[in-house]
């Protein structure tokens, strides 16, 4: 494994990205959605940076199965909030296809949300993406990523770093 973004780096970029998100929804409703469970690691971080008053719910959304990316988004579970009103910012850990952002973003949106922006950990600029992140963490080459939330098969999540697997 190489080892791509070290502990210090990351937590530095999160702080940045907190500063970043608070000037920019200083004084509207927020509500951070964790898309889960990659998002889990990065969102609890970010949210402590943020010095504004919000809201926190979390979404469980997919499109891997065994490691390989399969293209459909399944969300599998609701909101405790509601959305109605809100602005949103999705949280996740990591921007490859777009598509589990764009399709929050839209669900989100049918739901009554007044905006639906995305704050994600790591972007791989992969060609053919229909939307990008609002704001991105990283860039990162198209590599299989591991740590700090992002995983293999569930595994890895808890290594303070970001790393690349061989």
């Amino acid at each position: 494994m190489e080892q791509l973004f070290s502990r210090e780096v990351v937590s530095m970029r999160i702080k940045e990205m907190g500063r970043e998100l608070s000037s920019f929804y200083a004084g509207r409703q927020l509500t951070v959605i964790v898309l889960m469970n990659g998002g889990a690691f990065f969102a609890c971080d970010l949210v402590r940076e943020m010095n504004i008053p919000l809201w926190f719910d979390s979404l469980r959304a997919s499109s891997y199965i065994h490691d390989r990316r399969e293209g459909k988004v399944t969300l599998t579970e609701t909101l405790k909030l509601p959305v109605t009103g809100r602005h949103i910012l999705l949280a996740d850990d990591v921007f490859d296809s777009g598509e589990t952002v764009r399709t929050c973003r839209q669900y989100l949106l049918e739901a009554g949300a007044v905006s639906v922006k995305s704050a994600v950990l790591v972007n791989k600029k992969l060609p053919g993406r229909t939307c990008e992140p609002d704001w991105a963490g990283f860039e990162a080459p198209d590599r299989y990523l591991v740590g700090f939330g992002l995983d293999s098969e569930e595994f890895h999540r808890n290594l303070p770093f970001i790393g690349a697997m061989n």
